[in-house]
């Protein structure tokens, strides 16, 4: 075998203390994640301990307030921290993901009771969150959503089916986007839901192309009643909030692409220094050198676009359509790279014998969670050219 094997990525990290921390994560990564990666997603099973492991170590809640349990840390260093867990496994580094895009809406606009009675476990107590936002006919079209909360004296009762949630039957609590009033964006409103809560119930997880260790499944809200004090926000405010959400949770994702890809290019790039053809290393041979130069551009790329993102989020400033672009190219460079990994391996790259055919099943969905591409650019074009007049 080859001693040249990829080195970690060198990353340019603020402080010591965030350096000790990534160093914590790969350590993590490397003992407790990547060993069974393949196995486990082969088997569809869920982590659930892992998710443990990583809020034991508080990194459920990095990028919150430490007075809740938080790890009080810049946006530029707890994408990294997803990049390398997902680099390790797409279902842990996007189901932290998730977590973090469920505990948004409390975190960033419930009020001090309810943030001082929900976070602390939320963010480190062990308990693993989910966002309900998509329906079965309200997907890119969010604003049309129909799952209903009527007031009833102080509670809310909510009956709905939501769709496509990722950690749907197996979280702790759910944040909960149902219409309150009239049609349109202004009639939603946003609630934390328990998991154990009575007449909420998941279907069968859905049958997936790649991610299949992460459950997907619909929700059924059947009269599930919350009080009010679970409610997020104002009456009506509950798109806004998902909005805000999904920009944050949009870098979350260009950052798990980003692993993925980096994933791809380290087993590209080894198995090209090693293997060899008409006596030389294919790593020799100029087409394929080309090849993982392009790869590796990508990445560096989608890389450095996340975090100029996550920079000007740091800073308090508006980054809703650098979060758009970092998704849009990160996403659409993950897919590119994973499948030019798979040709790198030519016939092994297609057999399960090499992880690169599973990271490129799980690179395909990245272009379509949390917005599909198609709409990213929708939101680019707008931040460039004002509303459609159609």
């Amino acid at each position: 075998m080859t001693d040249r094997a990829p080195q970690p990525v060198d990353r340019q990290l603020p402080t010591e203390e965030s350096r000790d921390l990534l160093a914590l994560v790969r350590e993590i990564a490397q003992r407790e994640i990547r060993p069974v990666a393949a196995e486990e997603e082969d088997s569809g099973r869920f982590p659930r301990e892992i998710f443990t492991l990583l809020s034991e170590a508080g990194l459920l809640g990095l990028p919150y307030p430490g007075e809740y349990g938080g790890g009080e840390q810049p946006y530029e260093v707890y994408l990294q921290v997803l990049e390398e867990l997902a680099a390790a496994r797409l279902t842990v580094g996007l189901g932290v993901s998730v977590h973090s895009l469920a505990c948004h809406g409390l975190a960033g606009y419930g009020t001090k009771e309810q943030q001082a009675a929900h976070l602390p476990a939320m963010l480190g107590g062990g308990l693993l969150g989910a966002y309900c936002l998509s329906e079965p006919a309200a997907g890119s079209d969010a604003a049309s959503l129909t799952t209903k909360a009527v007031r009833d004296g102080d509670d809310w009762v909510i009956t709905g089916t939501k769709a496509w949630i990722t950690h749907g039957g197996v979280a702790d609590f759910y944040t909960v986007l149902a219409r309150t009033g009239a049609e349109g964006p202004k009639g939603i409103t946003a609630f934390l839901v328990p998991g154990d809560v009575d007449g909420l119930t998941a279907a069968v997880p859905e049958k997936k192309m790649g991610m299949k260790g992460s459950p997907t499944a619909q929700l059924h809200f059947d009269g599930v009643r919350v009080p009010d004090s679970r409610r997020i926000g104002e009456e009506g405010q509950g798109f806004t909030i998902a909005l805000a959400a999904l920009d944050a949770g949009r870098l979350g994702i260009a950052a798990c692409a980003i692993g993925v890809a980096q994933a791809a290019l380290d087993e590209a790039l080894t198995y090209a220094l090693d293997r060899k053809q008409f006596g030389h290393p294919i790593a020799d041979f100029q087409g394929l050198r080309f090849m993982l130069a392009d790869m590796a551009t990508k990445i560096e790329a989608g890389r450095a676009l996340y975090l100029a993102a996550a920079r000007l989020r740091d800073a308090g400033k508006p980054f809703s359509r650098q979060a758009a672009m970092a998704k849009l190219f990160c996403t659409d460079a993950a897919m590119a790279v994973t499948t030019d990994a798979v040709q790198v391996l030519g016939g092994y790259g297609y057999t399960a014998d090499f992880p690169v055919e599973r990271l490129m099943r799980e690179a395909k969905v990245l272009q379509i969670v949390e917005g599909t591409n198609q709409i990213q650019r929708m939101v680019i074009a707008r931040h460039l050219a004002g509303p459609e007049t159609r």
